[in-house]
């Protein structure tokens, strides 16, 4: 039976209804797109196969590659040509050998050691901007005040961004990253974030620090573009995500008061908290989960051709009842870190380290300093990215 796809989510608090049904029917089970059809996996198990598994390809150039199911037609020679040019470093759509080039040079970025160093300085963005709030109340819309803003300082300081250029950078980040609105402000927004890298990349070429940027541009592993690349990776892929998932989960502890209640009177439990928020809400889903078979193959008893594409259903995978008991609830004890929120194998995500810490001491502090804080409307009134490939709110509004 093949389903449509992709399903919306009808609820903050769950992936699609739909999930269910599908993995209790199959581990992989067909869907139709206008370009043809592409298998879905909805268990843990295979969902992990997949990711880790030898004889698969995640490039966009491999043929049958699943993105490619979304359009009747493949793109004009022009376009393509562009769509190359703008998408050089962005190693996460390639495969090894190449793949691994990227990696290797900045896994030691990422480390648990480095990130360590980096907290203080997260710290100091996290109690600013409540700092700001707290001046400006009681009220505010967290997605705009925290979410948006805590994920893109952050980033800023990473990649070296001057404080003089921060408000511009936040500015088309959010342009860039805004859902519902025009697809060609969206794409300008994208040119000029590129473009301002360009420059930040140029500028440090001449003189680089002892940054992250720096130590790319010294290393000569990279061209002046995959530079500016992965910079562009780097704040699309660090940024949206831990963006979405902040105010997603705060609203989610405020309604489970008494969970938060033990997280309060015992941070250390934080770090377990952040694993399950990150498993409960699985907001990538399947969007960076696209590859396709590069050899035949068996996955869950299923024949699986070359050239058929894949998507991993992360959200389906990580409310899976053979890999977690009782998937549909929110334990904060849980301390489940088998979930495929950062994908798994090769492609998991770089920045996991640093999304976690992010998101631990920005919900910790947030609500240490703001402990009556309450949303002032009910879930049914919320707006959320529904139809989104990566999921979250477009607004929180709180008081306090």
């Amino acid at each position: 039976m093949a389903h449509s796809f992709p399903l919306p989510r009808t609820c903050p608090f769950a992936p699609p209804p739909e999930y269910e049904h599908m993995r209790e029917q199959a581990p992989l089970v067909r869907t139709s797109l206008p370009g043809g059809d592409v298998w879905l996996v909805t268990r843990h198990a295979e969902a992990r196969q997949v990711l880790a598994g030898t004889g698969i390809s995640t490039s966009p150039a491999t043929p049958g590659h699943p993105n490619a199911a979304f359009h009747t037609e493949p793109p004009s020679p022009e376009r393509a040509q562009a769509m190359e040019a703008f998408m050089a470093g962005h190693f996460i759509d390639l495969d090894p050998p190449e793949h691994t080039r990227f990696r290797r040079l900045l896994i030691p970025e990422f480390t648990v050691r480095r990130v360590r160093e980096m907290r203080p300085g997260i710290q100091e963005i996290v109690d600013g901007l409540i700092d700001d709030m707290l001046a400006k109340g009681p009220g505010a819309e967290l997605v705009e005040a925290f979410g948006l803003a805590m994920p893109s300082l952050v980033i800023c300081r990473l990649l070296g961004v001057p404080y003089a250029e921060r408000e511009f950078f936040q500015s088309r980040t959010r342009e860039m990253l805004a859902h519902g609105d025009d697809p060609d402000l969206r794409q300008t927004a994208a040119l000029e974030i590129r473009e301002f890298l360009d420059r930040l990349v140029t500028e440090a070429e001449r003189a680089p620090a002892d940054d992250l940027l720096g130590r790319v541009i010294t290393s000569g592993r990279l061209t002046h573009d995959e530079v500016v690349g992965v910079m562009f990776l780097l704040l699309v892929a660090g940024h949206e995500t831990t963006a979405n998932m902040i105010p997603l989960a705060a609203l989610t502890l405020l309604r489970h008061p008494v969970q938060l209640a033990a997280l309060r009177a015992n941070p250390e439990g934080w770090p377990a908290a952040v694993e399950e928020l990150l498993r409960y809400h699985s907001i990538v889903d399947w969007a960076a989960f696209d590859r396709v078979a590069a050899a035949d193959q068996e996955i869950g008893g299923q024949l699986v051709r070359k050239g058929e594409g894949i998507f991993v259903l992360g959200a389906s995978a990580n409310r899976d009842e053979r890999a977690f008991e009782r998937p549909d609830e929110f334990d904060v004890a849980r301390g489940a870190r088998h979930h495929v929120a950062f994908g798994y194998g090769v492609h998991q995500c770089l920045g996991q380290n640093l999304a976690r810490a992010e998101l631990e001491i920005a919900l910790r502090t947030l609500f240490e300093r703001m402990p009556t804080l309450r949303v002032t409307v009910a879930d049914d009134e919320l707006a959320a990215k529904y139809d989104g490939p990566i999921f979250g709110l477009t607004s929180l509004p709180v008081t306090w």
